[in-house]
């Protein structure tokens, strides 16, 4: 039962299929997902939000009821009358939809690592995927709140200086030329941030990146090493011409 409205909820919501791996070397790909504590605190937040929605039905009928009621014509009386019903139907129909929405954020976040880059998607209601190169990793964090420390769990804060690409709604993003990517309620944060550092490390001492940035940045260094070369060679005929004189 559970696995039918999940494919309901997944078709209606249109979510993509899983992602592709990024570009890496074959076999080096790794999958991260989110901790069960993750779910727990997600749900949490959701159970809060449906408390205060009861909370907040309650005070209105309680102040509808003891005050209002009989000072408002009867016709009008019953209009308010149909529209608490609805909004209590309302509110009990949506729970099992948001509840599952809350479920496949957790289950449908993919975190996916290579030798060379990393995908992150993440979402059912607003899908966002990012791809980001080691190439162009500038910083990798790991943040913990007191909600998370609690529950063991950690946010991974991967932040590339321009060569990564992402799509979505919303997009992660610092400024014009930075792109970030969050690998959010993981339990093994260090361990990951230690991979993603030795990944990180064995690319640039092989002087392996990013193909479109070489491809960009070679002409120019051809050309700065033709100059370097014409200069040095008018070097070295003035210096011969000034022996041939001073001889």
């Amino acid at each position: 039962m559970r696995e039918r409205f999940k494919a309901i909820v997944l078709r209606f919501m249109k979510v993509p299929p899983e992602p592709h791996v990024p570009a890496g070397s074959p076999g080096s790909e790794r999958v991260f997902q989110a901790a069960p504590n993750y779910f727990k605190l997600k749900l949490f937040l959701w159970a809060l939000s449906q408390v205060a929605g009861v909370v907040g039905i309650v005070m209105f009928l309680l102040f509808w009821h003891t005050t209002l009621d009989t000072k408002v014509p009867r016709n009008v009386n019953l209009v308010i009358s149909l529209m608490e019903w609805v909004g209590i139907v309302s509110f009990v129909v949506q729970m099992p939809f948001t509840y599952m929405i809350v479920r496949l954020d957790y289950e449908l976040r993919w975190y996916i690592v290579t030798d060379r880059s990393l995908r992150i998607r993440s979402g059912v209601w607003k899908v966002s995927e990012s791809t980001l190169t080691f190439a162009n990793i500038q910083q990798i964090t790991v943040r913990q709140g007191p909600l998370q420390r609690l529950l063991g769990i950690y946010d991974l804060e991967v932040t590339t200086a321009g060569g990564g690409g992402s799509s979505g709604h919303h997009p992660h993003g610092k400024g014009e030329s930075l792109h970030t990517g969050y690998f959010h309620g993981i339990d093994n944060a260090p361990e990951v941030r230690g991979m993603l550092l030795e990944r990180l490390r064995r690319l640039r001492d092989t002087g392996l990146g990013d193909p479109d940035e070489t491809s960009h940045e070679e002409p120019e260094a051809l050309q700065s090493n033709t100059k370097l070369i014409e200069a040095a060679r008018e070097l070295l005929e003035e210096t011969r011409a000034f022996r041939r004189v001073a001889g």
